[in-house]
């Protein structure tokens, strides 16, 4: 159900570190666990995040994003609702790999896909713009079930990155200087059927 005069606020994050991020490999619908700094990270915004008024967290079904999840809501004690549209871009057989071992041995594809904007489509993966309509959907349909909660969003990087270029007008390409912060809070609202983007690395300090 839509609500027109009711803003729904979401805080957006994205998991904490894992063993494949320390070692730059793509993920995607692949996983790995948190690495000791990562667990550290993720039970320090539990304590950082018990300053906001929240009502329940929203996460990805990815391992990394349910194990930060769990020990943020170690300190905050919020229903969990898990929903697998919420994960990274489906980098299909690129998966598992780094962006230099790419750009040696597909590089033309690699400088192709570039450029592609929304279009960006790893190959035997999904597109930049099927991600963003999945995790849009997320938003617009937790702020029909729950209208004026404040939600805290737990997903991934290409996720934030979608989510923000969209909602500022730009386009995602491998030069678009967008700057996010890792890992950091964002901010989103949602009136009626419309999102709209209201902070970027908002994280309080402890």
């Amino acid at each position: 159900m839509i609500h027109p005069e009711i803003t729904t606020r979401f805080g957006l994050i994205r998991h904490a570190e894992t063993v494949w991020n320390r070692a730059k490999r793509i993920q995607g619908h692949q996983d790995s666990p948190l690495t000791p700094e990562g667990e550290r990270q993720a039970a320090a915004w539990g304590r950082t995040l018990q300053r906001l008024r929240w009502d329940r967290i929203l996460a990805s079904d990815t391992g990394r994003a349910v194990a930060t999840a769990e020990r943020i809501n170690n300190h905050l004690g919020l229903p969990v609702v898990l929903d697998r549209r919420l994960r990274e871009l489906d980098w299909g057989r690129w998966a598992s790999r780094t962006v230099a071992e790419l750009r040696a041995e597909e590089g033309a594809l690699v400088a192709q896909q570039d450029r592609a904007g929304w279009d960006f489509r790893p190959p035997g993966g999904e597109s930049r713009h099927s991600q963003l309509e999945r995790s849009r959907q997320v938003l617009l349909e937790a702020a029909g079930r729950w209208p004026g909660a404040a939600i805290l969003v737990v997903t991934h990087g290409g996720v934030l990155k979608s989510l923000v270029h969209h909602l500022s007008g730009g386009q995602p390409l491998a030069t678009d200087g967008i700057g996010l912060q890792p890992y950091q809070l964002h901010w989103v609202s949602a009136t009626g059927s419309n999102l709209a983007l209201e902070g970027l690395d908002a994280l309080p300090t402890e």
